[in-house]
């Protein structure tokens, strides 16, 4: 049995784009394939999969030798199980930048492509074979598209992302902007979220120079009760700090998906250096505003430096 899964902090395309390919593994090739998560999911993929009728898939469990495993949405060793090698990888589909360090006893298939989803690829790789996709994947796949577009506002965003999207909307009958109003509203609530699990729940690590950095995310229609919880979000990096020796520091950016904007706490030395040198911001205080920076991939880590 095919293990399918994607990065740590699992997000709404690293998600639909397991259940989707394992689904087309499952039903339309000669091994069986289960979907896994590697930690909670968040309230926009929550809301996508019970909108389509779609279970959670359970934790990944400890993986061993005999395990084959499918990896979507990433090829970072640091964002997946540091026993992977030992593992039998079939195949890895990405729309991130190559980082190396994965290695195999075999030959794997490796699919990447530069488009703002994961989703799009495996729509792409899909329909490539003739396979019809059944609704309530085309919506998972929908929905997967429009989170990591931000519904197209993200740099990242292609004419091919938005073409995929438009097809499956119009088979399903779904007014994009609405279901992007819905998803986002999910993803702004985040009352029920503590401020740790706000630390992890979509975050990355990434080295700058000699330094190991966390980069969280938190996207919302509503930036201001992120800030309003700015303390208790402090005292929950300096725990995160306390618990992981691999990681140096934890830079904590707020996405403002209307405005169109980044908001980061820069609450210490480290971070006001960082983020001046990286962003050309002179005396930065408690809080640095970044007009028209959304992406992490393609806006804040390629330009994060000491």
């Amino acid at each position: 049995m095919i293990k399918v899964f994607g990065h740590y902090s699992p997000d709404t395309d690293a998600t639909c784009a397991a259940i989707v390919w394992a689904w087309y593994l499952d039903t339309h090739t000669e091994q069986a394939a289960t979907p896994y998560i590697l930690g909670p999911l968040n309230n926009e993929t929550t809301h996508v999969l019970a909108q389509f009728s779609q279970t959670t898939p359970d934790i990944l469990p400890t993986l061993s030798a005999t395990d084959t495993v499918a990896i979507v949405d990433t090829n970072n060793p640091q964002e997946l199980p540091p026993n992977l090698a030992e593992t039998t990888i079939i195949s890895v589909i990405d729309h991130h930048k190559l980082v190396g360090g994965l290695t195999t006893d075999a030959p794997l298939t490796i699919t990447m492509r530069p488009v703002a989803a994961t989703a799009t690829i495996v729509y792409d790789l899909i329909t490539a074979t003739g396979v019809d996709i059944p609704d309530e994947m085309q919506g998972l796949l929908l929905s997967a598209i429009i989170s990591d577009t931000l519904a197209f506002r993200s740099p990242t965003t292609t004419e091919h992302d938005k073409a995929v999207a438009k097809n499956l909307a119009d088979a399903l009958t779904i007014d994009i902007p609405s279901h992007a109003e819905a998803m986002f509203a999910a993803k702004s609530d985040i009352s029920a979220v503590s401020d740790d699990e706000l630390i992890t729940l979509d975050s990355k690590k990434y080295t700058v120079g000699e330094k190991n950095i966390r980069v969280s995310v938190v996207e919302t229609t509503n930036p201001q009760t992120v800030l309003d919880r700015q303390v208790g979000i402090l005292t929950a990096i300096e725990t995160c700090l306390a618990a992981d020796n691999e990681t140096d520091d934890v830079l904590f950016f707020i996405i403002d998906i209307l405005e169109e904007a980044a908001i980061v706490l820069t609450y210490n030395d480290f971070t006001k250096h960082i983020i001046s040198t990286s962003f050309g911001v002179a005396n930065p205080g408690d809080t640095v505003s970044l007009p028209g920076v959304v992406s992490r991939k393609k806006q804040i880590l390629p330009r994060l430096k000491l």
